[in-house]
């Protein structure tokens, strides 16, 4: 028998680093406080109707299956995917909407972008060429990469790669010298937000996000995005691990600066390492009792720190079909700069941007016959953030902006009556939910000091045998993301475990 791993959450990059320690030889045990796998990648299932609670769009499907190909499974037999196109519809509020299908066909995008003239296809062109080279090196030496210590980063060679990244611009800024076109520049930058971070702010290197979705498209997994999860969890026990759902870890314990275990429901449980798949500030603040195994990051400093923004999900059993409706659709405010600003600043958002995603477009059992099921999102202010209650009140305004812009889009002109069933996610259902810290939805913001080296890591440099995974450490948030956020997690504690052959 291995040595023993201790996980706390089944959320997706705890169960990426279960299962490659489980496949390793390691005996692993994962205690989760829901009742089902997957964290924020949770599921709703009422009167027939099927939600998603948090990630909708699958990118990058390759990671999503190299954990399933890793144990010698066939992906196919877990998380059987299709692709969609168009990827998504775009709708800038005006009078009219003005509307784009955007896909990633290159004959048909490109049809597209050459509406908006030769100068704006040209610069199309050359930020694809730009980021993409950006992207390979942050793929090679940043993204799948541990950085342990300081000389890990601060040596010659990655500060060369460093600056490859070009990284001192933001994402708005660099569309905005590629392509004149305002929609364009919109419509390419406004994707930093699946990561919690506004494009005014953003890094530049986000925008290979847009990237991404373009050269590689958008998928859709048969069932929704928990259908991801289960089949984790699945793959986990079919390997020998083990869950223990609805058991809340209320410690890790720690003596002589090393991790002994877990304490659960007031009963001590002993392992050799234990790994955090808790959100890592509430880990800090929360699972770690003694100050000197916090190490810096102390509660001043977590309260310090920059934090992602918040989600309100209108969840919506819908009446009937709507045939001409994509399965996702983005509505861009009006004055997209001063949405943004009142969302990192706080303030409550008079003229918000929505995203609308209707998986049952894709998959009819996610709704009864007949009718579809509505997941509309509103990018919101962190609890820390946020200047205003979540009252009835607030949840009524939103709602009610809600109705109003999406009864523009054609097809939806009478969608308040046609909601026959609704379920809400604010904030405080993140962090209650999730022990999402202060309802961040996607962890600490990835700024250009919360990133790679500056970022919480995967190894506690404080407590021997403890580890860290998830969307607020390194290399950050987003489904492919923290799914190799998981892995480098593995990796880093198999690095420390004498005997073990992988280094």
């Amino acid at each position: 028998m291995g040595k023993k791993v201790l996980v706390v959450g089944a959320g997706m990059a705890g169960l990426s680093s279960a299962i490659r320690l489980q496949h390793a030889g390691y005996e692993v045990e994962i205690y989760e406080q829901g009742s089902k796998p997957g964290g924020k990648m949770h599921q709703i299932k009422a009167e027939g109707f099927t939600f998603d609670v948090g990630p909708t769009l699958v990118m990058m499907p390759s990671i999503y299956r190299e954990v399933f190909t890793l144990a010698g499974r066939n992906p196919d037999d877990y998380i059987p995917m299709k692709r969609l196109d168009p990827m998504y519809e775009v709708y800038f509020k005006d009078e009219p909407y003005r509307h784009y299908e955007v896909s990633s066909d290159l004959t048909k995008l490109m049809e597209m972008v050459e509406k908006k003239g030769p100068e704006n296809a040209r610069g199309f062109l050359q930020y694809l060429s730009e980021i993409y080279t950006r992207y390979q090196v942050a793929l090679d030496h940043f993204i799948t990469r541990p950085f342990r210590n300081k000389k890990d980063i601060y040596n010659p060679f990655m500060m060369q790669q460093a600056l490859k990244l070009k990284t001192f611009d933001s994402a708005d800024h660099m569309m905005a010298s590629f392509m004149p076109d305002k929609d364009l520049q919109q419509m390419l930058s406004f994707q930093t937000l699946y990561i919690g971070v506004s494009p005014q702010k953003g890094p530049s290197l986000y925008n290979i996000i847009p990237m991404i979705e373009l050269l590689y498209g958008v998928w859709f997994i048969e069932g929704g995005m928990h259908t991801m999860a289960q089949g984790m969890a699945r793959l986990f026990e079919e390997l020998g691990g083990k869950i223990h759902y609805n058991h809340q870890v209320d410690e890790i314990l720690i003596a002589g600066g090393k991790a002994l275990g877990l304490s659960v429901k007031g009963k001590a449980v002993t392992s050799d390492y234990v790994i955090s798949n808790a959100d890592f500030p509430y880990t800090m603040t929360h699972l770690i009792k003694e100050d000197s195994a916090r190490g810096k990051y102390t509660k001043e400093k977590i309260d310090s720190m920059d934090y992602s923004c918040s989600c309100l999900v209108f969840y919506w059993g819908m009446d009937k079909t709507y045939e001409k409706l994509a399965p996702h659709t983005f509505i861009i405010s009006k004055d997209l700069d001063d949405n943004l600003t009142r969302i990192f600043d706080g303030r409550l958002i008079e003229d918000p941007s929505i995203y609308l995603h209707v998986p049952s477009q894709v998959d009819p059992s996610m709704a009864p016959a007949g009718k579809s099921s509505f997941y509309t999102l509103i990018p919101v202010s962190d609890l820390g953030t946020g200047t205003y209650e979540w009252s009835e009140e607030t949840i009524s305004h939103y709602r009610e902006k809600a109705f109003e812009t999406l009864s523009r889009i054609p097809g939806l002109e009478n969608i308040q009556e046609e909601v026959v069933l609704e379920r809400i996610f604010t904030p405080k259902d993140f962090e209650r939910s999730f022990s999402a810290y202060r309802g961040a939805t996607f962890g600490l913001q990835p700024t250009l000091r919360q990133s790679n080296h500056w970022r919480p890591q995967a190894k506690s440099m404080e407590v021997e045998g403890l580890y860290f995974t998830g969307s607020s450490t390194h290399p950050g948030a987003g489904v492919p993301i923290v799914l190799q956020s998981g892995k480098i997690c593995a990796e880093e504690l198999r690095r420390d475990e004498p005997g073990d052959e992988f280094k």
